[in-house]
């Protein structure tokens, strides 16, 4: 049985519908375009920019599957949210 394999990356943006466009566009070069990474599957507002660098720091500290289960807390069969965040 083929497992599928899933790059998961964790950033802070103050402009989330911005940041998932240029992510779905490819628009610069990096990890994101590298792996093809054109999908929303989580995301936490927060309050602060503070707030939002250590969470970031944090989950980046995690394991793949406890990041994995946060995931799926939320958005359980990894569903694209991007049009979500448009409305």
């Amino acid at each position: 049985m083929n497992k599928m394999r899933t790059v998961n990356y964790t950033g802070v943006t103050s402009d989330l519908v911005g940041r998932v466009w240029q992510h779905k566009n490819k628009v610069y070069d990096g990890f994101t375009k590298r792996y093809n990474i054109n999908r929303l599957v989580y995301y936490e507002f927060l309050g602060s920019a503070e707030s939002a660098i250590a969470r970031e720091k944090e989950v980046k500290g995690w394991s793949k599957d406890k990041k994995i289960e946060l995931i799926k807390s939320k958005n359980p069969h990894f569903k694209d949210l991007y049009d979500d965040i448009l409305k």
